[in-house]
């Protein structure tokens, strides 16, 4: 018997966010039984009353052993994602507990551990469009930290009988995600500026095609030390993808454009400023290399081993997630 079909036990962290959430819910759907690693209890916890749950954080091991006790499946999707912090603050969370729990799941006999990294391990591509052997090149602490991470993961395939799969998701959207909020509603107000040409690629994957991708690469057989790519079915220029942004709004798309080399001096003073005084900057480094990193990916390798297939366009996926940013009172 394949234990990792339905009703199979998968443990998962980071059910908060918005990826752990739609995950969740799908694997419920598809007849398994989950089981979630929450801080605290939250919204989240009240939205998957059928999920088995576990109180604690990565930094608990006895948390983390019932979080994996009897899981044929181990999904990590939990980490600590901001724009600046210590180099030790990011590598606690996302090195160290992905340590800790891959070793709670080995512990508890595992079948499948599933690892979620960034295609921001790769930094900025030279190659259109580049793969999972892309040389890896990570531009600050939070890929640092994910790089180190996919490293561990690496050297333990084979070590225990818990196979370990590793997936690079591009860039998340969708509804529940919030990360392009605050682009919406500057191009909903009219005051959005485009940094730079627009002509870097953007690679964007929507939450059910990414997934999808998740849930089989727990199932998949024989595909224990792989990495995949989960995207979208396209990427394109930047100035593309804010177009069809603005489209989703029934705006304009944006005029105004402004040298990058200028706005990255005044994102290096503001964080300088802002760290000696102890606040957090109102404007990063990292947040511009939306504009300026070329991150555009074949997702061949997942198409051809997984059967990957990602089924929403750009265009589509926009319109649900306007909707919903309305539905929620997020956006006008």
């Amino acid at each position: 018997m394949n234990r990792l079909q339905p009703p199979a036990l998968v443990a998962i962290t980071g059910v908060s966010g918005a990826l752990g959430g739609v995950l969740a819910r799908r694997l419920l759907a598809d007849g398994f039984r989950v089981r979630a690693l929450f801080r605290v209890r939250d919204d989240a916890w009240d939205s998957l009353p059928h999920a088995e749950t576990v109180i604690g954080n990565l930094s608990d091991e006895q948390a983390l052993a019932r979080l994996t006790e009897g899981a044929a499946g181990v999904m990590h999707i939990a980490a600590m994602y901001r724009n600046d912090g210590p180099a030790e603050a990011f590598l606690e969370v996302n090195l160290h507990g992905t340590e800790r729990l891959l070793r709670a799941a080995q512990k508890a006999g595992a079948e499948r551990f599933v690892y979620c990294s960034t295609i921001g391990v790769h930094g900025s591509v030279e190659l259109t469009p580049s793969d999972e052997n892309a040389p890896l090149d990570p531009r600050d602490n939070y890929q640092e930290s994910k790089m180190r991470a996919e490293a561990f993961c690496r050297a333990e395939v084979g070590r225990t009988a818990t196979e370990i799969v590793i997936i690079r998701p591009c860039g998340i959207y969708g509804p529940g995600d919030t990360r392009m909020l605050k682009l919406f509603r500057m191009l909903a107000k009219g005051v959005f500026v485009q940094i730079g040409a627009g002509r870097s690629n953007f690679h964007p994957v929507y939450l059910d095609d990414l997934a999808d991708g998740f849930v089989r690469a727990m199932t998949t057989p024989g595909i224990d030390g792989e990495t995949f790519i989960i995207g979208g079915p396209n990427y394109m220029p930047l100035r593309a993808y804010i177009g069809t942004a603005a489209a989703a709004l029934g705006v304009p798309p944006p005029r105004i454009k402004v040298p990058y080399a200028a706005v990255n001096v005044a994102a290096r003073l503001c964080e300088a400023l802002c760290n000696r005084i102890g606040v957090e900057p109102p404007l990063h480094r990292r947040r511009l290399t939306f504009f300026k990193h070329n991150r555009a990916f074949s997702i061949d390798h997942a198409r051809e081993l997984l059967g990957y297939d990602p089924q929403t366009d750009l265009a589509e996926g926009f319109r649900r997630t306007v909707e919903w940013y309305r539905e929620q009172g997020l956006l006008r």
